[in-house]
């Protein structure tokens, strides 16, 4: 046995210093490597999350109960800026670290560290200022460790397991949500603890994939020139060259366009089209949203399975954003509450498949990934955060146009996700 083969039996990952090449074409990656890669996306969402879905509004109220609304919008508007700029800008700056730690492992743990700074901020902080840098904080911090963890998955995965490794992925996110979620409920009685025990759990996690991951090392030789024409390339990669990137990249935009609706809006939705008090908004929406998560988690890991099984990208891609579409026309019309769930189990069933072989597809599909993975996939996630910005600002021109009617802004959401499954089909360099 070689001393590759011998590391390769061990953690599962070829050996440090292997070429990305080797590890996406040759070696398979061990159930251990891929369940605390799992572990380490559930425990950032787990700390990023909950602050989005209760944290950032319970501390807004406190510090400014007069001006909550616009308090916590301003937080949340800049704070998707800053994820904004830090993932593609930290992917950048990944795939040009030279450290005798690796390219990816230090922003593993100054992402996670970071992260812990930023929540802690958060939790002592005494303005909404102090509350915005906190937010600011975290947000960089997560997005540079969410950076290194997307490149992780493009240096080390091979075309025949991406995605299964995808469907954990997927995974990931519903049960960081609902995880972080509880602690928040069950943590209530401090601040501090709501926010830096999930924290601490993310670094937790971050240091022990740190610990175990064989990561690449990059010679001085192989740095590329970083100056200002490659700091704005980190926004950038030119659609002409790279259809299918291009393409791909629409089709998730166009998803987290529907995805983005349907988060911000369905507590307004349950007041005004189901009559809903708003003393149970909140407890109606955590059942929804556990009910979709737990849909996200199976069909995830069903999705990406069978997209590997089959070899096949596209009409998983495909499919399930035209079942997304349905199940938002299904929440437009609904007339109750039980089937307001029913749509939302059937988001949960699109959205999982879709990001479990999504994922897989644009990684195959990926330009430079041997050597720009981490800045490339950065720029990838901008569909996924700039919906979180725009839809919020043009849903409210929908909402006057149509008299208020959520069913219509639902309905818009819906043609966007279904145009989201036609920008797929021009992608020729997947199946």
């Amino acid at each position: 046995m070689t001393d590759d083969t011998a590391e390769t039996a061990m953690h599962g990952f070829p050996q440090a210093g292997a070429t990305a090449a080797a590890a996406m074409n040759v070696r398979q990656v061990g159930w251990p490597l891929i369940l605390v890669y799992g572990m380490a996306y559930t425990g950032l969402w787990m700390a990023l999350l909950p602050p989005i879905l209760t944290g950032l509004t319970m501390r807004v109220r406190e510090l400014a109960p007069a001006h909550a609304a616009g308090s916590l919008s301003l937080v949340v508007g800049v704070g998707a800026l800053m994820a904004l700029f830090g993932n593609p800008f930290f992917g950048r700056l990944s795939d040009r670290t030279i450290s005798r730690l690796g390219m990816r492992r230090p922003w593993l743990i100054a992402g996670a560290l970071g992260g812990v700074v930023g929540l802690a901020v958060i939790a002592t902080a005494a303005s909404v200022s102090q509350l915005l840098l906190g937010w600011c904080i975290t947000q960089l911090a997560y997005n540079a460790e969410l950076a290194a963890l997307a490149a992780i998955f493009a240096d080390q995965v091979p075309a025949s397991q991406r995605g299964t490794v995808s469907g954990i992925v997927g995974i990931s996110l519903p049960v960081g949500m609902i995880s972080g979620t509880y602690l928040v409920q069950a943590l209530a009685y401090s601040t501090l603890a709501v926010f830096l025990v999930p924290a601490a759990m993310a670094l937790a996690s971050a240091f022990i994939l740190a610990w175990i991951l064989p990561d690449h090392r990059l010679a001085v030789a192989q740095r590329a020139r970083y100056g200002w024409r490659e700091f704005l390339g980190s926004y950038w990669i030119h659609p002409l060259r790279f259809p299918d990137f291009a393409w791909a990249w629409s089709s998730r935009f166009l998803l987290f366009a529907g995805v983005a609706v349907l988060m911000t809006y369905q507590g307004f939705y349950l007041i005004h089209q189901l009559g809903c008090a708003p003393a149970e908004v909140p407890r109606r929406i955590f059942l929804s949203t556990l009910v979709q998560s737990c849909a996200v988690a199976l069909f995830s890991a069903l999705g990406g399975g069978l997209s590997d099984a089959v070899g096949r990208r596209k009409v998983f891609v495909f499919g399930a954003a035209l079942v997304y579409a349905l199940a938002l026309l299904m929440i437009a019309f609904a007339t109750s509450y039980a089937w307001f769930l029913v749509g939302m189990a059937v988001t949960g069933a699109g959205q999982g498949v879709y990001l479990a072989a999504d994922l897989a597809l644009v990684t195959d599909v990926l330009p430079e990934r041997e050597t720009q993975a981490a800045g490339n996939l950065g720029i990838f996630n901008i569909a996924n955060v700039m919906p979180q910005s725009l839809m919020p600002a043009v849903a409210p021109g929908i909402l006057l146009a149509s008299g208020g009617s959520y069913a219509v802004l639902f309905v818009v959401a819906a043609i966007l996700v279904v145009l989201s499954a036609w920008t797929i089909l021009p992608v020729r360099g997947v199946r």
